[in-house]
């Protein structure tokens, strides 16, 4: 089975690092994302860009609305994705522990959101 995977941060807490916590964050997270990586579930991983880069449709009776940011705004937007493979969703918490978003908290507040892909394709 196929997971979508969220990683979620506190937009207040990122925006406060500095540039020397941002290269321990780095340095940290190398390792633990070599090890992530490794694991033999990972099949694509990614960043997003800022929360003020978005834009949103939305599809409504008169037609197609078009948005800028994030179409729910909140304190905890997404970051990054990547996507596992995992027997179940037990399976899938378990490999998502791994990734370094899961590791952060004494650098700034996140989570991770694992959700199942109920239909894939790829054209």
């Amino acid at each position: 089975m196929l997971f979508l995977c969220l990683c979620r941060y506190n937009a207040d807490d990122f925006a406060g690092l500095d540039s020397a916590q941002f290269d321990r964050i780095g340095e940290m997270c190398a390792p633990i994302d070599q090890a992530f990586k490794a694991s033999g579930h990972v099949r694509i991983t990614g960043s997003l860009g800022l929360p003020e880069e978005a834009r949103w449709l939305k599809a409504t009776a008169s037609g197609v609305t078009a948005g800028e940011g994030l179409y729910e705004p909140t304190t905890e937007p997404p970051g990054a994705f990547f996507m596992i493979e995992a027997s179940s969703m037990e399976q899938a918490v378990e490999i998502a522990r791994m990734h370094p978003g899961a590791h952060l908290g004494g650098m700034f507040e996140g989570a991770i959101e694992i959700w199942p892909i109920a239909q894939w394709e790829q054209p």
